[in-house]
């Protein structure tokens, strides 16, 4: 049987009920208890409105050098592929 993995809050303090586990009376087990971060901590969400107001499409649409965007990106993603991992 592979590890069980079960999340709960804790209702009373110093306290969780688990219930329903595959165990028999005797066996012994070990747990591990350890803390979820909380949601707040995630990641905020880029939308496209949002990257849109950021200013960054179109921050090469005024370089001369460029040329074509699509190339110059491709060219760009072909050289950092090829450079040397330390």
């Amino acid at each position: 049987m592979g590890d069980i993995r079960v999340r709960k809050v804790v209702e009373t303090d110093g306290e969780i009920c688990i219930t329903g586990l595959p165990f028999k009376k005797g066996q012994t087990i070990e747990m591990t208890l350890k803390p979820i971060k909380e949601k707040q901590d995630a990641k905020p969400v880029l939308t496209a409105q949002k990257l849109l107001r950021s200013g960054l499409p179109g921050i090469w649409a005024d370089r001369k050098d460029i040329g074509d965007s699509s190339v110059y990106a491709r060219r760009l993603r072909e050289q950092a592929q090829k450079r040397k991992r330390l």
